[in-house]
């Protein structure tokens, strides 16, 4: 925990550094546009529970699907598809159940994106495990099926009824998630996304198919070999949980924040994702934590291209640097503790 919270502290000065070099190559005050970056993320109550905490969640949830198959050796790029589907899912079983009982309703959206979350994701398990299909690849190329199917949804089948916006009908109002703090947009989805994490701790380190997926992920042929491990229905099961993770996010965030589904309908939270797990050491709790900083980074870059005149997207370069040095940090330590091991 000690190294995970220097490490943590690390990357947000290596975030702030590296930010302050873009802003000044840029022409930017360095001072104005910082400020502007804290009073965004952190800077009044609505900042926070509306901004910074509610892009936490499905940053939570798609960095607990990356994580999870992480953990198991597969890399699972697709969390990006994998939320826009669930999303989908949700939005296609919402006008049939517009007038069903909250109670009733809300599981089901939610299961109908975890889901088609699933499902997609069992593409990409089914390409490798049969075909020999790299998930890198058929993960990354799902993302954009993903995203080009949700736009002819909200053109076609799904799109609302005058047909004038390329986005689908409003969720009813009695079908949102439950707001926990009157006049903010914190909504149950926090709640949901803290008990997964710890859910998915849980069943990584204390149940026989959590320790499955870690003998596979740290040496497939020892845990196939040595302890007689199914390694591809591990890898299909951890795929699969995987996707159910991202579709999850996608359907809360679909109840909890958009109401609706459009074209743009996730800002890149699969990919961002990556760096949120990778800074959490893969670590399902840990991954609340980074995805909370991940939050916070967004929530500020909105706020800094408002008021600063600074585009958004120089946080996103900066994320994009962090994922490269965390990796380059991980490869680097992994060097040394092999050389420490040559010597003695």
């Amino acid at each position: 925990m000690k190294r995970a919270v220097v490490q943590l502290i690390g990357v947000l000065l290596a975030a702030l550094a590296l930010l302050s070099v873009l802003l000044l190559a840029t022409g930017h005050d360095v001072a104005p546009a910082l400020a502007a970056l804290a009073r965004g993320a952190f800077g009044s109550y609505y900042a926070v529970t509306s901004a910074t905490v509610v892009r936490m969640v499905p940053l939570g949830f798609a960095g607990l699907a990356v994580s999870l198959a992480f953990r198991a050796g597969i890399l699972n790029i697709g969390a990006e598809g994998q939320l826009f589907v669930g999303a989908a899912a949700a939005t296609a079983l919402a006008l049939p159940l517009s007038g069903t009982s909250p109670m009733v309703a809300i599981p089901i959206l939610l299961a109908a994106g975890a889901c088609a979350g699933a499902a997609w994701a069992a593409v990409a398990a089914l390409l490798r495990l049969r075909f020999g299909v790299l998930e890198v690849i058929s993960t990354i190329m799902l993302n954009f099926v993903a995203q080009y199917l949700t736009g002819w949804l909200v053109r076609g089948p799904l799109q609302e009824p005058t047909k004038v916006n390329p986005q689908s009908a409003s969720l009813a109002d009695a079908l949102h998630l439950p707001v926990l703090l009157e006049g903010t947009r914190l909504h149950a989805g926090v709640l949901l996304v803290v008990a997964v994490a710890f859910g998915v701790w849980w069943w990584l380190t204390q149940t026989a198919g959590g320790f499955r997926i870690r003998a596979v992920g740290m040496n497939a042929a020892a845990a196939r070999t040595a302890g007689e491990v199914a390694v591809s229905r591990t890898v299909f099961a951890a795929f699969v949980v995987s996707g159910v993770l991202a579709g999850l996010g996608g359907a809360v965030e679909y109840t909890g924040i958009t109401y609706a589904l459009y074209e743009n309908f996730s800002p890149g939270y699969g990919y961002t994702a990556i760096a949120v797990a990778l800074l959490a050491r893969l670590h399902p709790v840990g991954v609340l934590g980074t995805a909370l900083l991940f939050g916070a980074l967004e929530a500020g870059a909105n706020a800094m291209q408002r008021d600063a005149g600074v585009p958004s997207v120089v946080v996103s370069v900066v994320e994009a640097m962090l994922i490269l040095l965390i990796v380059a940090a991980d490869r680097w330590s992994g060097r040394l503790a092999a050389r420490a091991e040559a010597t003695t």
